[in-house]
C-alpha cells in the first residue's frame, strides 16, 4: 500500500504461525459493510488470541523508517549520553532505562534490554502535572541527535490518532455506540517506548531473555519490530510458545491488561516474552496506549452472561497503572 492513503486490499490470511492479520483499511473509510466486517474480525482476534497483525493501517512508511533510525541512533551513542537523560532524573518516567533495569517475568534474570521511554510533552506547570496525574509531564530530548524531537513527536501523534481509531472499532466490536469509550480517549494518556535488545548470550543465566513473560498493562499496544524475529506468543490452549515473525507493513497490536478486566477477560491480555537469537541487536517500539488517568474501568454489560459476576471491582486508569509499575519496578 501506499502509506500516505488508506486504499486497502484483499483480507490477508493468518501468518504461519496462526496470529490473524487484519487489513484495517475500511475503518478510514464510509464503506458501512466493509467495516463491519473488520469490526467482527478484530472481535474473533481479541476473543480467541489477543494478538493480531493489522495492514494498511495509515501510518507513513517514511515516518516508520525515521523512527527506527532515530532509535538506533539513540541507543549507539556512549553510555555517557544516555545517562544523562536517564528515567531518574525525570518525575514522570521519561528518559532512558540501562540494561538489566525491569524484571517482568518473577523469578527469573532482570531482562537483558534497555530502552527510552517518550509520552505526551507537557509542561512542568501544566495543571495536569501540577496535580501529580501519573507518567504525565516533560520529555528528556537527546542533546546531539538532530531530528531525534521532532521523528518521535511527529511518530508519537500519529501512533496515538491509529490507536483511538483501533479503539473505536472496538467498542463496535463488544456491541456498544462507537462513542462509547470517548471518556477514556478524552486527554488519553501513552508511552512510546524505544527498545533496544543484545544479542541473547551464548550461555545465559537460567530464565535469562531479552523480556520476561508478561502481559501489557494498558489497553492496547501497537508494535513495530525490525527485521530480528524473538517475539514470541503464548497460546494458553495449546501449551506452548509461538513466534509473531516480523511482517513488512504490519503492526502487531495486542490487548492489555485494561481491556482484558473491561471486558471480563472475554478480550484476552496474552502473555508474550522477547528472546533475541538473531545473533545481532534487535530494536523495537512499541506503543502503549493507556487512556484518561481518571476513566474509570468497571466491567462492561455487554461482557456478563446472564447471572455472571464481575471478576475484577473498578478502577481508574491511574490507579491500573500505579499498581502495574509496582509490580514490575518494585
Amino acid at each position: 500500500m501506499n502509506a500516505e492513503t488508506t486504499q486497502h486490499t484483499e483480507p490477508l490470511p493468518d501468518t504461519s504461525t496462526g496470529l490473524p492479520l487484519i487489513d484495517i483499511g475500511p475503518l478510514f473509510e464510509d464503506d458501512a459493510a466493509a467495516r463491519a466486517s473488520v469490526v467482527q474480525t478484530l472481535k474473533a482476534a481479541c476473543e480467541q488470541r489477543g494478538f493480531f497483525y493489522v495492514t494498511n493501517h495509515g501510518v507513513p512508511a517514511a515516518l516508520i523508517e525515521r523512527v527506527f533510525g532515530a532509535t538506533e541512533a539513540f541507543f549507539d551513542q556512549p553510555i555517557e549520553a544516555k545517562l544523562a537523560v536517564e528515567k531518574s532524573l525525570s518525575r514522570c518516567n521519561r528518559g532512558y532505562e540501562p540494561l538489566r533495569a525491569q524484571t517482568l517475568e518473577k523469578g527469573t534474570p532482570a531482562d537483558l534490554k534497555e530502552s527510552f521511554y517518550l509520552g505526551a510533552d507537557i509542561a512542568s506547570d501544566d495543571p495536569r502535572v501540577l496535580a501529580g496525574r501519573f507518567n504525565t509531564g516533560p520529555n528528556q530530548w537527546p542533546a546531539d541527535l538532530p531530528g531525534f524531537e521532532e521523528t518521535m513527536t511527529a511518530y508519537y501523534e500519529a501512533a496515538y490518532a491509529l490507536a483511538c481509531r483501533l479503539v473505536v472499532a472496538l467498542a463496535e466490536s463488544l456491541d456498544l455506540p462507537s462513542d462509547y469509550f470517548d471518556g477514556y480517549l478524552d486527554d488519553a494518556s501513552a508511552t512510546l517506548r524505544l527498545l533496544h535488545y543484545p544479542p541473547q548470550p551464548p550461555n545465559p543465566a537460567p530464565g535469562e531473555k531479552g523480556c520476561g513473560e508478561h502481559t501489557d498493562f494498558g489497553g492496547i499496544t501497537l508494535l513495530l519490530q525490525d527485521d530480528s524475529g524473538g517475539l514470541q506468543v503464548r497460546d494458553a490452549a495449546a501449551g506452548r510458545w509461538i513466534d509473531a515473525p516480523p511482517v513488512p507493513g504490519t503492526y502487531v497490536v495486542n490487548i492489555g491488561d485494561l481491556f482484558g478486566r473491561w471486558t471480563n477477560g472475554r478480550y484476552h491480555s496474552t502473555l508474550h516474552r522477547v528472546i533475541n537469537v538473531s545473533g545481532h541487536e534487535r530494536h523495537s517500539v512499541p506503543f502503549f496506549f493507556t487512556g484518561n488517568p481518571l476513566h474509570e474501568v468497571a466491567c462492561l454489560p455487554t461482557c456478563l452472561a446472564p447471572g455472571e459476576a464481575p471478576q475484577f471491582p473498578p478502577v481508574t486508569v491511574e490507579e491500573h497503572l500505579i499498581a502495574c509499575y509496582k509490580r514490575t519496578y518494585g
